[in-house]
């Protein structure tokens, strides 16, 4: 599977489009707000002239520019209490290049109008990019960022793990038969292919952003992960889980051949918080300060639920579970209808919400976000130099 291909969120305003399936990510973004905030409140009060800020794996939707927006208010009322003036602001919209960058941009006179009925002509100049391709590798010039958030995107890795599907003298052995992704019946080789591709992939991650980030410039970063140290916990893997049970319910009706599903490998990885420790002490360019998981919903904990009109939990579970099955959907779609054919979506993602609202009438799993506040540490004269030619 080529990843920076294949991978992005459903596209438009459709009834399976990211846009209109995205509450759990909205739900994360609110989670890491304070973190957020007090990150780039610790940028404002250094009062630099000109701010540099990204979104790496911004998406569309009502989420992408919403963050900016959040960023440009923390920015101007900080501002406004210390009597200043605002800070230009340089925002990068970063994501793959199969990204519904157009939908971004149609929403953008709005987005302007907002600033100025809101903020005023005082408040200094504002200009949006958008920088597509993948965060695994440089995307802006030294020392050009002071601020960069991410969120609900670092958990995909650049690659599925090598060494899934080996070759011997018979053919090609499936290590991860019937699976998707990791679960209790992986072998250690797989656990170990998995975190490795991780560690490879944040390591690249954060050495690419060290050269992108001036001395004491801030990360947030959140993504899914888990708390315990098992990787095949229920929470950290047990939405795939299902979803395996759906595409093998499928090939037991010869719908699917079997071998697709046993050379689809999810490129994804959840990692917990002493994994991202590690890496970030091993790549040695970024304090560490603060990182907490947070439990959140399948569903996002949606609000719009009318308990009176459910008469029994199966009602209600049926409904949090096509809400997943669409989230999900909108989230996966463009991988498997890649490798499956697109011609099963439907029939999918029909099962997988029964599948789902069988498993929400008796279980709560919650998904786990990671929020991590990381500084950039002082940069050696040498490097820099070094940097700069």
């Amino acid at each position: 599977m080529e990843v920076a291909r294949v991978l992005h969120m459903n596209k438009g305003s459709g009834d399976t489009s990211y846009a209109k399936n995205s509450t759990v990510q909205s739900k994360i973004l609110s989670i890491a707000k304070p973190m957020m905030d007090e990150a780039i409140l610790k940028i404002v009060e250094k009062s630099p002239e000109s701010m540099g800020i990204a979104d790496l794996g911004c998406s569309a939707g009502p989420n992408c520019l919403g963050v900016i927006m959040e960023i440009v208010d923390v920015i101007h009322a900080r501002c406004c209490t210390l009597s200043q003036s605002s800070p230009e602001l340089r925002l990068f919209l970063n994501d793959l290049f199969n990204n519904d960058f157009n939908n971004i941009f149609a929403s953008l006179p709005t987005f302007y109008n907002q600033i100025r009925k809101e903020k005023g002509s005082h408040f200094g100049p504002c200009y949006i990019s958008a920088v597509p391709g993948s965060f695994y590798g440089r995307l802006f010039p030294t020392n050009s960022l002071h601020f960069i958030h991410s969120s609900s995107s670092l958990h995909w890795l650049s690659q599925v793990p090598k060494g899934l599907n080996s070759n011997n003298e018979s053919g090609v052995e499936v290590i991860n038969k019937g699976k998707l992704y990791l679960s209790k019946s992986s072998s250690e080789c797989v656990v170990e292919a998995y975190l490795d591709q991780f560690e490879k992939d944040f390591g690249v991650f954060l050495s690419s952003r060290a050269e992108e980030l001036v001395t004491n410039g801030r990360m947030v970063l959140s993504f899914m992960g888990r708390t315990s140290p098992d990787p095949t916990a229920d929470e950290s893997c047990y939405q795939w889980e299902l979803l395996a049970t759906a595409l093998m319910a499928m090939v037991s009706e010869g719908l699917i051949e079997e071998e697709k599903v046993d050379s689809f490998n999810a490129p994804y990885y959840a990692p917990c918080p002493e994994e991202i420790k590690k890496v970030v002490e091993k790549e040695g360019s970024f304090v560490l300060e603060n990182v907490e998981a947070f439990p959140v919903d399948w569903d996002g904990g949606a609000v719009d639920y009318d308990h009176h009109q459910y008469t029994t939990v199966a009602e209600l579970s049926r409904a949090r579970g096509q809400r997943v099955a669409k989230t999900i959907r909108a989230v996966v779609e463009s991988m498997l209808g890649d490798h499956f054919g697109t011609h099963i979506l439907d029939d999918l993602f029909n099962r997988y919400q029964h599948i789902v609202a069988h498993y929400l009438s008796h279980a709560s799993t919650k998904y786990i976000n990671l929020v991590l506040s990381l500084r950039r540490k002082e940069k050696s004269t040498t490097a820099t130099i070094a940097a700069n030619q």
